[in-house]
């Protein structure tokens, strides 16, 4: 970018450029390949009023060196403000277990939001990633919990199908051998 007496005068392509100086100057310099950036964790409220922390990344790549410059004071972090404001928003309309088993709809609907309003930064979405989602101990010890209690469940049930087959066997053992003494006798 550069400008010339303070004010936009064009963008330099890509190559050997000449400047006059003390009138031009360079004022801004955009890396044009995609950009991951990190999205700080951040406390989340689901609709069942758990709190989650979730992180991630955002991938972004600047497609407008203009928009990117002037449209924005700094559009990398507007960018990633919004996509904090997005996943909280999203994780707010689903409940802990949504939340947990739904990351790609998660992922697609930040970068979906962030894309629309990054236009006018000069700025293309090109995905966003969740990193971890992570409810609060009490919860996860909640679910260990649940967890082990439908495993001692499905260990009692196979226990009791085992013992009502073993009584179905004997019963039919005992059955056959009293048909076996009739059937000596009446020889």
């Amino acid at each position: 970018m550069v400008e010339r007496l303070g004010k936009f005068h064009h963008v330099l392509p890509a190559g050997f450029n000449l400047i006059i100086p003390f009138i031009d100057r360079i004022a801004y310099r955009f890396d044009l390949r995609e950009m991951p950036t990190e999205v700080p964790a951040q406390v989340c409220i689901s609709l069942d009023n758990t709190t989650l922390t979730v992180d991630g990344f955002l991938y972004l790549q600047i497609t407008d060196a203009v928009k990117a410059a002037y449209g924005s004071s700094n559009p990398i972090v507007a960018a990633t403000q919004l996509a904090q404001t997005s996943m909280r928003s999203e994780i707010g309309k689903r409940n802990l277990d949504q939340a947990l088993s739904s990351r790609q709809m998660l992922n697609a609907a930040v970068a979906e939001a962030v894309d629309e309003a990054a236009v006018n930064w000069g700025i293309k979405v090109l995905r966003y990633e969740i990193k971890d989602i992570t409810p609060p101990a009490e919860i996860l010890r909640a679910m260990e919990l649940q967890i082990t209690a439908e495993r001692e469940k499905r260990a009692q049930i196979a226990r009791s199908e085992g013992q009502r087959q073993q009584a179905i066997n004997t019963s039919a053992g005992q059955r056959q051998q009293g048909i076996n003494i009739a059937a000596r006798r009446k020889q």
